[in-house]
């Protein structure tokens, strides 16, 4: 990829992401940290508030996250990849992932914890081992499921005879098991492995997670085990293992799986380098369709505003639980109402965003 070419979708990306946080309202989740969060997570949609009124004011903070997560995924892509054009393909298709767009315009979690993940594996590669502890120390406060990490550098450590590196995340494991720190496991037993690949096809994109799942059976075969995959690969495993018994919320795993992105990207080009360009013509062309789709799945997110006003049925769009509350506010205020009493669970913090409260006081009780 030119680097011309790379400018122009890095200036897209960062047109979108301002767009999306600026168009979009609070979404369920959202409201609900907002009103009910003391972790940093709500705390930096508090600080933005206070620094820019409406919606992107919630986001700033977390824009900056991801564009900074973008920067620290180039110059991870550079020390991997010798060729410069290949780090460009690299950044602009980890930035267009539907899961990097959508976590940088919603507030979530994994948009915090991408970055640090990045930073820790740049400080290592490069042998940085002082600053190691305090990013992994700043994982383990951050995230509830930083033991995933935690156990994939203890497995690589020991595979690489790392000994600093088995140390300090042993250490980190034990701590998050003694203090409870982690995924919980728990409650009635319930399937959910056909889920998971949905919500992976969601956070990738439908073909793009079909080749990181390709690539990582891969490499786990016959390819060089890296740091990146360890990461990668462990999420991914841990997470199916759980969804045999339970629901698995994509936001513990998202920020380990979406590196891969650079492995992706070699696996594809070492199996296209190596073969005469006649050979090559299926390859490039599984590569096309593969980006087409990527490149619909992009629009579809930057585009469903549109497809929500148009859509025949509103209530089975897929951002519905986002746009109903706010065209819900806006008719109530344009018919004199200041409040409402048939909201319940998280529709309700979205209304009292928009300033509409239960008409009856002891229901701001209950929630």
């Amino acid at each position: 990829m030119k680097k011309q070419y790379f400018i122009l979708a890095l200036t897209f990306y960062v047109i979108a992401v301002f767009y999306l946080a600026y168009t979009t309202p609070i979404s369920p989740h959202e409201a609900k940290i907002l009103y009910t969060s003391e972790d940093i997570v709500g705390v930096l949609m508090q600080w933005g508030e206070s620094l820019m009124s409406g919606f992107i004011g919630l986001r700033i903070f977390y824009i900056f996250l991801g564009i900074l997560s973008i920067g620290l995924f180039y110059k991870l892509s550079r020390y991997h990849f010798p060729k410069e054009k290949d780090a460009y393909l690299s950044t602009s298709i980890f930035m267009f992932l539907p899961g990097i767009l959508t976590a940088t315009t919603l507030v979530n979690v994994a948009i915090i914890v991408l970055p640090l993940v990045l930073l820790f594996i740049l400080v290592y590669e490069k042998g940085y081992f002082w600053v190691q502890p305090f990013v992994m120390l700043a994982l383990f406060f951050i995230h509830e499921a930083s033991i995933i990490f935690f156990i994939a550098l203890l497995l690589y450590a020991v595979t690489h005879k790392d000994k600093k590196l088995a140390i300090l995340s042993l250490a980190f494991f034990i701590v998050s098991i003694f203090l409870a720190n982690g995924i919980d496991i728990g409650g009635r037993p319930s399937g959910h492995f056909v889920d998971i690949f949905g919500l992976y096809a969601t956070v990738f994109s439908p073909f793009v997670f079909l080749y990181f799942f390709y690539a990582m059976y891969r490499i786990l075969l016959r390819g060089e085990k890296t740091l990146i995959w360890y990461i990668s690969f462990t999420a991914l495993a841990v997470s199916l293992l759980l969804s045999i018994r339970q629901r698995v919320y994509i936001t513990d795993f998202a920020p380990y799986v979406m590196i891969a992105i650079i492995l992706m990207l070699d696996v594809f080009d070492h199996s296209v380098r190596v073969r005469l360009p006649e050979f090559q013509k299926k390859y490039n062309l599984g590569f096309n369709i593969t980006m087409t789709f990527l490149a619909l799945s992009v629009l579809l997110i930057i585009f469903h505003q549109m497809l929500f006003y148009f859509t025949s049925d509103p209530n089975k769009h897929f951002a519905s639980r986002i746009y109903k509350p706010y065209f819900l506010a806006k008719q109530l205020k344009k018919d004199g109402l200041t409040c409402y009493d048939d909201a319940y669970g998280r529709e309700w913090y979205q209304l009292r965003y928009y300033n509409i409260l239960p008409c009856a006081k002891d229901r701001e009780n209950t929630f």
